[in-house]
């Protein structure tokens, strides 16, 4: 890895190796959702509740001040409304994220989707550039398509993560498993870090936080969590409860404790 690689992941995840990243590409798939009206206003939340990174596209890198946090630049886009949405297409490139002061840029690829191998094809330039110009790849693997029966399954779920390292990746997201024993069978067949994903809107505030210790009891290095932040009725005070279990080794009770206490 290039030194200019290693300074970048650097300013992503913290001293102890590990990460809380919101993702908030959504406007592009979902149009301006509920907490992505303002981005201004979440991004400034997000930094006060001590997000070490976000993941947004390129339109609203030029427009938003970062205030320190970590950028990372999503090259991939599709829209809930084409007839191919799990079809990611690459909408910019990794100079341009580089011109944007990004710290790494991400890039979507479902497996077992229809057009698997174009992204495929895709993620393999795209990690070359990478490596070429010392910027990190975040590669976002989820097994989706019609092949696919769940997309939580410990056996494709570590099959997508290795997929992602072997063709470049640096760091992977993936689907969390449902236990600490099926989740770390994905980190330990990974040769790279990897994180989890939010998923949809939870019922409640306790299963993601429960979700996200178990992920780090199995070796995760941390999330990348987006709905469940963003809409959150307080993202400060999520973005605390959820960095407490990240970097302080809290436990699920400690971390509920600050969404209580604020």
């Amino acid at each position: 890895m290039s030194i200019g690689s290693k300074r970048r992941l650097s300013r992503i995840f913290r001293d102890d190796g590990r990460t809380v990243i919101v993702p908030m590409d959504h406007g592009v798939t979902l149009g301006p959702v509920a907490g992505l009206v303002d981005m201004q206003e979440i991004v400034n939340k997000l930094v006060v509740g001590g997000a070490d990174a976000i993941v947004i596209h390129k339109g609203i890198a030029k427009t938003t001040q970062l205030h320190g946090v970590g950028l990372i630049t999503h090259l991939s886009a599709s829209t809930s409304l084409s007839p191919e949405p799990d079809w990611k297409v690459q909408v910019t490139s990794v100079l341009q994220a580089i011109r944007l002061g990004a710290d790494g840029v991400s890039i979507h690829v479902n497996v077992g989707a229809e057009n698997e191998n174009v992204m495929l094809a895709e993620m393999g330039v795209i990690a070359d550039e990478c490596e070429e110009y010392g910027i990190p790849l975040f590669a976002m693997m989820y097994p989706r398509g019609p092949n696919i029966k769940n997309s939580h399954d410990s056996a494709v779920v570590k099959h997508v993560a290795r997929l992602g390292a072997e063709l470049g990746a640096d760091i992977i997201k993936t689907n969390y498993t449902g236990s600490v024993e099926t989740f770390k069978e994905v980190v330990d067949g990974c040769p790279v870090p990897v994180v989890i994903a939010g998923g949809p809107r939870a019922n409640n505030e306790e299963d993601v936080l429960r979700m996200v210790y178990d992920s780090i009891q199995a070796g995760g290095v941390g999330v990348s969590i987006g709905r469940n932040v963003f809409q959150h009725k307080n993202p400060i005070v999520m973005v605390k409860a959820v960095s407490s279990i990240v970097h302080e080794d809290a436990s699920v009770k400690e971390a509920l404790t600050i969404l209580e206490e604020e």
